[in-house]
This record gives structure tokens, sequence and C-alpha cells, in this order.
């Protein structure tokens, strides 16, 4: 989707912001961009929609030079939210986010149905937040219009520079778990800078670490955290080696006692109580069984940590949740399976202190 290679940037005093970086972020992927102040990150994502242009190397979208679009259409399609919300202050909350549709021409009935569907996405309701003003609204409401508006014309893309530093803590949090929620349903190509490693950690898909300028390691947050690839990385890292970024395929219960073959469920009873995982002959997952009633269920990867993992099976309204593996069933995670698991941390005295 997106891709540098052999990107510098060196600015008019000398400073080489950016040293001859290559990287992909792959369609619908999360990338967080993560490292020291003067790193390059913010500089990194500027150069995707020519807020600067590179010095040297050349950066694609779906394998055509950025430098060749025009630049106004190349921005509309990459939705952009900024630390600073920046939302129009004489404009109410429909309105600021039509600016970009009404720049595209859109029809004033798909504006509307564009922005009530964005709200109703955020958890905003439409009938009382369309007419609000700015200042009418607390910073992470604030934040959440800025995130839609970005995705109001449905871009491909979304850069998002540090989006919720300026909030508390509180609504930081609410924010990172309404972001990962809303990613499933979107499912844009996201570039995310952070100053923050927790924040990067529990949202990227992969996590880009730079220094000065070039990239450390591109990885999947458990690898960064568990195989560090220099002592920089190690370092910068520190204490996030918890428990809580241990994948759930180390946490998960294989005993496969609640899992039962979708042939076998005719020929006994028993399924007809309970909580049972139902796969095929090939311990493909298939769907969930209550009480002998098919429901739905969220599902975990394997890679997926227990930070991210937490949440989802502490609001399921079921006794456990299926981990699969390439749709392939490796075992169940239950909120049991959990305390037990960082119990076992605390004994040996490791920090169980959650990311979030």
């Amino acid at each position: 989707m997106i891709e540098f290679k052999n990107v510098s940037k060196t600015f008019s005093d000398g400073t080489e912001a950016v040293r001859n970086i290559s990287f992909k972020v792959n369609k619908g992927e999360m990338l967080t961009l993560i490292g020291p102040s003067g790193c390059g990150k913010t500089t990194t994502m500027k150069m995707i929609n020519r807020l600067i242009e590179p010095t040297d190397g050349d950066i694609y979208i779906e394998e055509k030079k950025v430098k060749t679009f025009n630049v106004h259409e190349l921005r509309w399609n990459i939705g952009y939210v900024l630390q600073e919300i920046a939302l129009f202050p004489h404009l109410n909350v429909m309105e600021n986010i039509a600016v970009v549709p009404e720049m595209k021409k859109w029809k004033a009935s798909d504006i509307t149905k564009r922005s009530k569907e964005l709200l109703d996405m955020v958890g905003l309701d439409p009938d009382t937040y369309a007419k609000k003003m700015p200042d009418e609204l607390s910073g992470g409401e604030q934040q959440r219009i800025g995130v839609i508006r970005a995705l109001a014309a449905d871009p491909d893309i979304i850069l998002m520079d540090e989006p919720f530093s300026a909030l508390d803590p509180i609504s930081r949090e609410q924010l990172q778990k309404d972001i990962l929620q809303l990613q499933t349903k979107i499912n844009k190509t996201i570039v995310f800078v952070t100053h923050d490693i927790d924040e990067a950690l529990a949202l990227g898909d992969r996590v880009c670490l730079m220094k000065e300028g070039g990239i450390v390691q591109i990885d999947q947050p458990q690898n960064l955290v568990t195989h560090p690839i220099n002592d920089f990385a190690d370092h910068f890292i520190g204490s996030r080696k918890s428990p809580w970024q241990s994948a759930v395929d180390v946490i998960a219960d294989t005993s496969f006692e609640y899992v039962v073959r979708a042939s076998d469920l005719n020929t006994k009873n028993r399924y007809k109580n309970g909580i049972w995982v139902v796969v095929d002959d090939s311990n493909y997952f298939q769907y969930l069984l209550k009480d002998g009633q098919i429901v739905e269920s969220d599902v975990l990867p394997n890679d997926m940590t227990l930070n991210q993992a937490s949440y989802i099976v502490e609001t399921s309204p079921y006794d456990l949740v299926p981990i699969v593996r390439d749709n392939q069933l490796i075992g169940t995670l239950s909120n049991r399976n959990i305390v037990r698991f960082l119990q076992k941390h605390a004994d040996k005295g490791d920090g169980v202190k959650h990311l979030e």
C-alpha cells in the first residue's frame, strides 16, 4: 500500500532528519512509529502526504510515486489527525465532519448520511452532537470528531500524529480502545506516530522503532518486546517486558476440555448445555455453542498480546474466547486463565502493571 525506497530528508539548515529508510506499510495495517525526540518519525509520516518533500528516494502509494500525484487529490485521499485537534471553531460538529466531502462535491444527503454513520461509529449520538459547537465538547469528544472528520470522505490512508498525547490518561485509554475497535470496522491503512511506547505496542499491528533518522527495527509488538534487535531497542523497550505483552498462545488453555467437533454434536446430549467451541474435523474453528444454540463470538489471533486480548475477554458475554492460528483452533482464553498467568508472574516478582 505505502512503500518507502531509500528515502532521506535533509533540511535547509543541514539537519539530516531521515537517513535512507526503506519499508512497507501493508494495506489495512496500523503501523506505529516510535523513537526518541528528533528521531525522524513525524518527518517520515509527513512525507507520505507531501507536507514535507523528501530530499532523496521515492515514496509509493499503490505502486505509484507520491510525487506524481496532484497534491490536493493526494491529500483528499489521506485523512490526517493531529495532536492539536484543530476543529473549526465557527462550525458545528456536522459542518466540521463535512469539510472534505463538500470539497469533493458530495451530495448533501450523502454527507449527512456519512456524518451520522461516523458519529454512531464512535458512540456519539447524532441527534445530540451534530449541532454542537466545538467549545461545547470535552477534549475526548473533540478528538473523536477529529478522527471521524479524517474518515469522512472514506480515504484509503489515515495519518495520526500523536493524536491522543494532549488528553488526560482516562480519555487517552478510552480512545486507544476506540481506535482498535474502529479499525476492525473500517480496515484502513494507518500510520500512527506516538512518543509513548506503551501506546505504540498496544495499537500497532507492527511497530517501527527509529533512532537518529534511521530505522532500528520494524516488528510485531510481541517480537519487538521479546526479541529486540540490539542494545538500543532492548533499552528503549525497557520495563515493557511485562506479562501484558505475552502473546495469548502462551496463556491459552490447550486442554480442549470445552471443544467439540461439529460431527459429534448430534451424537451426545451433553453439548446441549454450557459453552462449547465447535471445530470441524481439521480443527478449523466454526462457531461458539451456548446451551445448544449458535452464538457470535470474538476470536483471538494467536499472536495478540494479553494487553489487547484482556479487554475482549473482559467484555465477552461468554466464559471463554477461542484462540486461532490461521483459523485453526489452538486453545481458549478466559478470565481464569489470565488471573492464573498473572499470579505466576507476580509470584516471580515480575511487573504486572497493565500497559493501557
